[in-house]
């Protein structure tokens, strides 16, 4: 019996040696990516127009890009349960175990009222088909100065919104949600 228990310490000890603590590069966040998945907002209101939404993957993320032609206003981006359309509110149908939506504060049409963007197919902005994270984009609409687009995603995951100045007196919003926690 005590030979049997000075073999069970020694395994005891053993396994805790071979275990040993969780290192740090295990412990660390997927990619260093520390966002959260709680909305993320800017203040300020600009007449420079939307002109196009675009799309691309990153190692870490995917990314959607709202070109703006000037100086962009601000900007809204949150998780909801449905998207909904600029104006009317309307539900939009979005594909995706999550959705975020997406206000941009600027409008997408001229001060005539001409459209900047007119997406042709406004339930696909972009072929995100083969994406890690993304499952479809889709137009929100122009109101009022403000723009929208519903993002759907495969689940509620960490995500970053911000803006970048250029090339020239152009601007972009741009949105990256990891493709995991």
């Amino acid at each position: 019996m005590k030979r049997s228990l000075s073999y069970l310490a020694v395994l005891v000890v053993l396994a805790a040696f071979l275990v040993g603590p969780t290192s740090a590069a295990s412990a660390a966040p997927y990619c260093g990516i520390t966002w959260g998945s709680a909305a993320k907002s800017a203040p300020g209101l600009s007449s420079a127009p939307v002109t196009n939404v675009r799309t691309g993957q990153a190692t870490c993320y995917d990314r959607l890009v709202v070109d703006i032609a000037g100086k962009a206003g601000g900007f809204r981006v949150a998780y909801v349960s449905q998207v909904r359309a600029e104006g009317s509110g309307v539900a939009i149908p979005t594909r995706g175990g999550a959705r975020l939506q997406i206000t941009v504060h600027d409008p997408a049409y001229t001060a005539a009222g001409a459209p900047t963007y007119s997406p042709a197919n406004p339930r696909e902005l972009s072929n995100v088909s083969g994406y890690r994270t993304f499952r479809q984009v889709v137009w929100a609409g122009s109101f009022e100065g403000y723009t929208g687009v519903g993002l759907g995603v495969r689940a509620r995951l960490p995500f970053r919104a911000f803006v970048l100045a250029g090339p020239g007196t152009h601007s972009r919003l741009v949105i990256d949600v990891a493709h995991r926690w």
